[in-house]
């Protein structure tokens, strides 16, 4: 089913917001231990909205599932990476391999069989993703951009749990998961993060604190989610899943415009591929269905 013109205008309001989102996080990171910003993004996106909104449809255990794999895994890799040195460009470049391992997931789970041109598209945008990954050759360089592909293949899964779930209620799904959320990442930021840190954070928090946590809580997770879970209701994971792919053009203009990321050759190259590899798999089918007499 082709898009609305409406659901095409959110569409891209996700993807602008969720680009921007990756300077946040950067600024944020560097305020707060990762683990522990994750565990408040996901409080705030759950408290209080949670005792005005009535629970989802959808039966507990994809609930849980999902709020465990956005929030726990997929955020919780995402916000360590990038706090140990991975920059809001690259970060929303690589994190779009989600485009790929949901349809991935879906062809799997959801007998959701991809077309010959979003599978050519596929490796087209990894191929762009393993000439970014050789410009990155030593281990302390590698590990972030490991972890940022993990956490893509965990926002796939998700995908797949919040389709699977067949619930509608796209805001009351992302609040109520959100509640699985925190007493996770709060254990491992405990465990792994420094302590007085920690506290210091809890106690005096900075206005970069407060105002990165607040952005991620309700408008990146409570309405970037809750429209594009809402997409996934009505339309299939391969047509939805590739306009993530257009977060890198708002995450690399806001990654070099507000924080001085720098692209080289390479990087220029892999990026290039990446958006060769959506622009086939967004217009690929649309093509080959058309008539050559009217084309």
């Amino acid at each position: 089913m082709p898009f609305q013109l409406k659901h095409l205008a959110l569409a891209l309001l996700v993807v602008a917001i969720w680009g921007f989102n990756f300077v946040v996080i950067k600024l944020g990171v560097a305020a707060v231990p990762p683990l522990l910003l994750t565990g408040l993004r996901f409080t705030f996106a759950a408290l209080p909205a949670v005792f005005f909104v009535t629970r989802p449809t959808a039966p507990l255990r994809f609930v849980a599932a999902y709020g465990i794999m956005l929030g726990v895994i997929k955020f919780g890799l995402l916000f360590v990476a990038m706090h140990i040195g991975f920059s809001a460009s690259l970060s929303s470049l690589v994190l779009q391999l989600q485009a790929f391992f949901t349809i991935g997931f879906a062809a799997i789970v959801l007998h959701e069989r991809p077309k010959p041109s979003q599978l050519a598209g596929a490796a087209l945008a990894f191929s762009g993703i393993a000439i970014i990954a050789a410009t990155r050759w030593s281990a302390q360089a590698l590990l972030p951009m490991i972890l940022a592909i993990i956490a893509a293949a965990a926002w796939g899964v998700a995908n797949i749990i919040s389709k699977a779930s067949g619930e509608k209620n796209a805001l009351s799904f992302i609040i109520w998961s959100s509640l699985f959320s925190p007493l996770p990442l709060f254990a491992l930021s405990w465990a792994t993060e420094d302590h007085a840190e920690i506290i210091r954070v809890l106690t005096h928090p900075s206005w970069t604190a407060i105002g990165a946590t607040l952005f991620l809580a309700w408008v990146s997770t409570l309405l970037g989610f809750t429209i594009w879970n809402n997409l996934l209701s009505r339309y299939s994971a391969a047509s939805v899943a590739p306009f993530s792919l257009l977060v890198p053009v708002f995450g690399i203009a806001s990654g070099v415009l507000l924080l001085g990321d720098q692209f080289g050759p390479l990087l220029i190259v892999g990026s290039v591929l990446v958006f060769a590899g959506l622009a086939l798999n967004v217009f690929g089918p649309r093509l080959l269905r058309a008539d050559p007499a009217k084309a």
